[in-house]
């Protein structure tokens, strides 16, 4: 299965940060020194960082007000660090889980106030918004990214889960589980996630079951929601091989409640 989905952020050959989800801290953290043979020096510096998504078409615009940094000279999943809103080692990241384009800012707590401040006064004229993870959940859902606990766990495959990308089979790399990956990318594995939109009215709902045309189970959503521009139910979710072509019509089990939706490549904005 797959431990987490997390950033991996190059300082130098030998220095590198990981930024996983907040939840699974303590099972990452265990896992990396359960596997260190080499002897490497971990540090889990959790607790003397905070972080700011600043996420939207406007993101740039308003952060560049804060740093003399020029963030559009920096390439999408690249960062960099140095000063912003008068902190000296702030790092920037051209990253986020919303599609929506925007920046991630690490910095020590203690300047949590001052930047958070700092980033609503710059953001004021394009009427930025704090947002928690109920929105970040429609902005990425909407895009096709997986959530960890939702759409990939420890007993979800890279490959069942279209992230075969990550899974590159080049002659002497090894990584955990290589074999049986590569076993599946050759024979195939017997479900795989697709998107969805619905057809008939209706929210699908993470755990619904969802059927063919004659009621018979073929799988679960592993997330859904009522997409906020498109105005209709979308999701994804885990079904049998046979059903996971595009234009294949499934139905969504809502409390009893059969309902049509039709199989779609994300995202579902497009």
């Amino acid at each position: 299965g797959i431990v987490d989905d997390l950033l991996v952020y190059c300082y130098e050959p030998e220095k590198y940060l990981l930024v996983v989800n907040a939840a699974n801290i303590e099972k990452d953290w265990n896992w990396c020194v359960t596997h260190n043979t080499v002897g490497a020096e971990l540090e889990n510096a959790s607790d003397r960082m905070a972080q700011l998504a600043v996420q939207g078409p406007k993101a740039i615009e308003a952060l560049q007000k804060l740093t003399p940094i020029d963030l559009s000279s920096l390439p999408y999943y690249t960062f960099t660090h140095g000063e912003f809103a008068g902190e000296k080692d702030v790092i920037i990241s051209n990253t986020g889980y919303t599609g929506a384009g925007g920046f991630e800012l690490y910095f020590y707590p203690d300047a949590a106030m001052k930047i958070w401040d700092a980033v609503f006064e710059a953001g004021a004229e394009f009427g930025i918004k704090p947002i928690g993870l109920g929105a970040r959940d429609t902005l990425r859902l909407e895009m096709g990214f997986c959530l960890y606990g939702n759409d990939i766990d420890d007993t979800t495959s890279p490959i069942e889960a279209g992230l075969g990308w990550i899974t590159k089979f080049v002659e002497g790399k090894n990584f955990t589980n290589r074999a049986m990956l590569e076993k599946q990318k050759v024979e195939g594995v017997t479900r795989k996630l697709v998107g969805f939109e619905m057809i008939d009215r209706g929210i699908p709902r993470h755990g619904y079951g969802l059927l063919d045309a004659n009621a018979e189970i073929i799988g679960n959503v592993t997330s859904g929601t009522m997409s906020p521009t498109r105005k209709i139910g979308i999701g994804m979710g885990y079904v049998k091989t046979e059903f996971s072509k595009p234009g294949t019509e499934i139905c969504i089990d809502m409390r009893g409640r059969k309902l049509k939706a039709v199989v779609v490549k994300p995202p579902f904005r497009k």
